[in-house]
């Protein structure tokens, strides 16, 4: 399963306009793609998932992707993301 840790920048968290944008592309792909947070787990292609767990600014998550697509997933994914979003580490 390919991964990337990213930090959560945006003032408001990971809200619900950006979450939408997020799960719609995220469901553009094949891959099996999650969200995690704290040891919880969010399925990307679910926007109340993504909302339940509910990201904090300057929280760090993973975003995972296992599948034919899973590199170009998680590259579109974090190019979504980077306004809200910054590389962990």
């Amino acid at each position: 399963m390919s991964e990337i840790r990213l930090v959560v920048i945006d003032p408001c968290g990971l809200h619900a306009r950006p979450a939408a944008r997020f799960v719609q592309a995220a469901n553009r792909f094949a891959s099996r793609i999650v969200l995690r947070q704290d040891g919880r787990e969010a399925d990307a292609k679910s926007l109340i998932a993504l909302l339940g767990l509910t990201i904090r600014p300057s929280t760090e998550i993973t975003l995972a992707a296992e599948g034919p697509d899973a590199d170009a997933a998680l590259a579109a994914l974090e190019t979504e993301l980077s306004p809200y979003v910054s590389p962990a580490g």
